[in-house]
């Protein structure tokens, strides 16, 4: 562990920090001159990905899954820097294919992960966000969210548990002046894609047109208010906001049928 030179500057806590979107968007508010907690299920991976980082960083280890994990974790970063600006619930995970093909502990674990590991982590963080004026809980959930995607089918339930999840805690976290928002993306070129493209259609015929990078942009917008955040849902790219405006104006049965199409479109090729 690395600690911080300076318990005023602005704490931000990162999960599956090691690699993807979650070390981009660590490196991405180091370089803003944040202290990062960088955390992942795999220490030597996030002990790695710090260094690289190199300043105000520290790290930790633990599953997400596991509550009392959380508790540790906090307990040491908001030991070491004495705040708690920002969590940053990334950590996630995903199986993708037909869903009776899929079996059931796969699919419980990514429930687990993805559901679980959310609501952990905002529970545990609460107390320590409560004690830091204006602080901010960001969640990555996805375009899957938007709308049930054969192929993702309990990927895509998660993600819109998260959805659900964020509106709730930023509507019931206003009396504590505590912001909670969610980040939206489509596909990201993320080790990742290679289960998304195994089991659906979707990302062939979507194509993968966003960056680790640019999902770390767009955090940093959020969390510095930089960004035209309207509510608590964050649409990530272009091709995500014209998807999320087509859904909004278009009747249900089009949604469905444009979502149906999607998942078949590599077999009209």
């Amino acid at each position: 562990m690395s600690q911080p030179d300076s318990a005023s500057r602005p704490a931000v806590l990162v999960t599956g920090a090691a690699a993807g979107i979650g070390r981009a968007i660590a490196a991405r508010f180091a370089r803003e001159g944040w202290t990062v907690g960088l955390y992942d299920i795999d220490a030597d991976a996030v002990a790695r990905t710090a260094a690289e980082i190199g300043v105000h960083t520290i790290t930790g280890a633990f599953d997400v899954t596991d509550a009392a994990g959380w508790d540790r974790a906090l307990q040491d970063f908001a030991g070491a820097t004495g705040r708690l600006d920002l969590l940053v619930n990334n950590a996630g995970i995903l199986v993708s294919g037909a869903f009776g093909e899929i079996d059931v502990d796969r699919q419980h674990r990514v429930v687990d992960v993805n559901v679980k590991g959310v609501l952990n982590g905002c529970h545990a963080a609460l107390p320590y966000l409560r004690r830091t004026p204006g602080s901010r809980v960001i969640n990555l959930a996805s375009a899957s969210a938007l709308y049930g995607q054969p192929g993702l089918a309990v990927y895509g339930a998660t993600k819109a548990a998260v959805r659900s999840l964020t509106e709730a805690l930023d509507l019931e976290w206003r009396q504590y002046g505590i912001t909670v928002s969610d980040l939206l993306p489509l596909f990201v070129a993320t080790d990742m894609m290679t289960e998304v493209r195994r089991g659906s259609k979707s990302a062939t015929a979507l194509g993968v047109r966003l960056t680790p990078q640019d999902v770390a942009d767009a955090v940093w917008r959020t969390a510095s208010g930089r960004g035209p955040l309207r509510g608590p849902h964050v649409l990530v790219g272009l091709q995500t906001k014209l998807t999320g405006l087509s859904m909004r104006l278009s009747p249900p049965f089009m949604t469905r049928a444009i979502v149906g199409w999607i998942s078949k479109a590599d077999s009209l090729h």
